[in-house]
């Protein structure tokens, strides 16, 4: 038999048989793990899995209680077991920022993720939504830049807000301008994610449970508030988990993220997964080129040109100097 991971709560798993809704409990049992794999949790929310379990003997109303019948549907006493993963389309994926070599599957077969962001109130971190950006297209996930908070940026945000819109659509990302307060927005994220399973991602503080509730006034995930102190997100979805929208499709809410990793990524390939890089590097004198110090390097040049945003090449040469301490 086969379901979907729908959450994941340590070692305990509620799956459903998608589209379908109907939720029952599960536990792994024995050591499953994926080929290659150094993830800390071998099965994500939104894996497939096959699953068995024991039917429970139950007495049956016709026999009096002398003869016993076959209850067919798994119950916190009598979980599923979980018995293997089926492959995976895609998947994201993080490895721990304290140079760790350990990684954690955020969710898995994905249909595109919505990273949601802030300008302010928390103040959106670059590198970290592109080092969340190349990660998705390593592992072939869609994205959608989410603006959150649209409401509160006032005539002193519009710059930002307008040169945040040129980075990422110059390279090649959908932004959406949204408030979870307003409902600006939210229609046309709703009609998004019908049909589909979708990934909310970021850093804590930036909205996503807002969101999701907004796009649903069903569903009731936590919402947190913003640390005065260091204007940064309280953690407080604590465990990874998967929402039915009354307007059709599935949302995957995860915990906020406050470091993000590459992982499985070669330091001379990180250029590859810029969209706006791969496309210039075409015109590069020498193959392969790592885009810092070659002569003739047309990404260089597109940055110095302004079709390349510097912040965008500063994030990459980030991530070239994070590779070289992880080796």
């Amino acid at each position: 038999m086969e379901a979907t991971v729908v959450k994941h709560t340590g070692s305990h798993y509620l799956l459903s048989a998608l589209p379908e809704w109907n939720l029952f409990p599960a536990v792994l049992r024995g050591k499953i793990r994926l080929k290659g794999s150094s993830a800390t949790n071998p099965v994500a929310v939104g894996d497939r899995v096959r699953y068995e379990f024991s039917p429970q003997a139950v007495p049956s109303d016709k026999s009096g209680g002398n003869d016993a019948s076959w209850k067919e549907v798994p119950t916190e006493q009598n979980p599923a077991v979980i018995t293997g993963i089926l492959p995976r389309r895609n998947y994201v994926i993080r490895r721990s920022t304290n140079l760790s070599r350990q990684s954690h599957i955020i969710a898995a077969n994905v249909d595109r993720a919505y990273i949601v962001v802030t300008i302010d109130f928390p103040e959106v971190k670059l590198p970290f939504l592109d080092r969340l950006l190349v990660t998705c297209e390593v592992y072939n996930v869609p994205v959608t830049i989410v603006l959150n908070k649209s409401d509160l940026y006032g005539e002193e945000h519009r710059g930002r807000v307008e040169a945040f819109h040129s980075i990422y659509e110059g390279a090649g990302y959908p932004v959406m301008d949204v408030s979870a307060v307003t409902g600006m927005g939210i229609d046309a994220l709703r009609d998004a994610c019908k049909g589909a399973v979708s990934l909310f991602s970021g850093v804590s503080g930036v909205g996503k449970s807002s969101l999701i509730r907004a796009l649903d006034p069903s569903l009731d995930p936590k919402v947190g508030e913003i640390s005065d102190a260091h204007l940064q997100g309280k953690h407080t979805t604590t465990f990874y988990e998967m929402y039915r929208l009354a307007s059709g499709g599935f949302i995957i809410d995860t915990p906020g993220i406050r470091g993000f990793g590459l992982v499985d990524l070669a330091r001379e390939e990180i250029a590859l997964y810029f969209p706006e890089m791969l496309k210039a590097s075409e015109g590069c004198r020498f193959t392969p080129c790592t885009h810092t110090h070659e002569p003739g390097c047309a990404v260089k040049a597109a940055v110095e040109d302004g079709s390349i945003s510097y912040e965008r090449y500063s994030s990459y040469l980030g991530m070239l100097e994070d590779e070289s301490k992880y080796r």
